[in-house]
């Protein structure tokens, strides 16, 4: 498995490849991030247990399937690990 650094900037640009997803997020709290030396990854918390994704959408879809379709993106990035997707807004 990639080191966090390789794995956070992975997750982010699997999740902004899809198309419904208009941008990352760290959420209002900017508590959904992944940081690291001298940077963050805004809108990834990779966790030992579970991989947190936050994201503005484009509007036009139904939610659960933009969400459906983040899980798939970076499944096969985050080892089994479940994956919980935070929309934070729309576009």
């Amino acid at each position: 498995m990639a080191g966090a650094t390789d794995l956070a900037d992975e997750v982010a640009g699997a999740v902004r490849r899809c198309p419904d997803v208009a941008e990352l997020s760290s959420g209002p709290f900017e508590t959904v991030a992944t940081y690291l030396p001298g940077r963050k990854v805004s809108g990834v918390a990779l966790r030992d247990d579970v991989v947190e994704v936050s994201i503005v959408v484009r509007q036009g879809r139904p939610l659960p399937e933009i969400a459906d379709e983040v899980r798939a993106a970076i499944a096969p990035l985050v080892g089994g690990r479940p994956v919980n997707v935070h929309i934070g807004g729309m576009q």
